[in-house]
């Protein structure tokens, strides 16, 4: 079990201010982040101080994204910028700054930004748990709320669908939300994450909330065509 330092332990305060967004990312998401962060750590030849201070700062770029309205905002790159002055604040080195900044760069699943270090794996690796099994169906459901989007929408051709909304790619920001659905996003992303994770616990895990989540969507469709009137 990983201990928290005082700089560490002063972060997770200013951080619970800082998310102020939808419920599929607010400061419960990144205390779950964290937790499976230091699950995913154990044995690991890491800096926890700087896996932990990544994870608390990992989206604190997304209410910009999501207040730019064009997409050209990614909240990856914005979050690296907005943490350099709080972990200055806060005495962290430049060394472990720009280390940190690196993992939140790399910490998005829709970008060419992959991960350089072992700490940036397990942060990738930990917040893509978190998209997955029920906790990964909840926050779905909450983005479709928020955004206008589809409880239940199926399409039969992706990369027609990804021309028309994802900008001619299967892995492109969305468009227009309001076309989307639980049962796109599991085609064009959900399905994959368990073959993209970095580490051996991380698989395991994925691979087991994978199946959970597929199995809601398959009931989710019988239900909406009638079987179970």
């Amino acid at each position: 079990m990983f201990t928290e330092n005082l700089k560490i332990q002063k972060l997770k305060e200013i951080a619970k201010d800082l998310y102020k967004t939808c419920p599929a990312h607010d400061f419960e998401h990144i205390m779950r982040v964290y937790n499976l962060c230091n699950h995913l750590a154990e044995n690991e030849n890491i800096d926890i101080e700087v896996l932990q201070a990544a994870t608390l700062l990992h989206d604190i770029g997304g209410i910009k994204e999501m207040n730019d309205s064009s997409g050209k905002t990614d909240h990856a790159l914005e979050g690296a910028k907005i943490a350099e002055p709080i972990l200055e604040n806060l005495g962290f080195s430049e060394e472990k700054i720009n280390h940190i900044k690196d993992c939140i760069i790399s910490h998005r699943f829709k970008t060419e930004n992959r991960p350089k270090t072992r700490e940036a794996e397990i942060l990738f690796d930990a917040d893509k748990l978190d998209s997955l099994g029920a906790i990964g169906i909840a926050r779905h459901i909450s983005w479709v709320g928020r955004n206008n989007a589809n409880i239940f929408k199926k399409v039969d051709d992706i990369q027609k669908y990804a021309d028309d909304n994802l900008c001619g790619k299967i892995n492109g920001r969305i468009q227009d939300k309001t076309k989307h659905s639980p049962q796109i996003e599991f085609e064009i992303k959900t399905k994959f994450l368990k073959d993209k994770l970095y580490t051996e616990k991380g698989r395991e895990i994925a691979k087991e909330r994978t199946e959970f989540f597929k199995n809601f969507l398959d009931r989710l469709e019988r239900e909406c065509n009638g079987e179970f009137c």
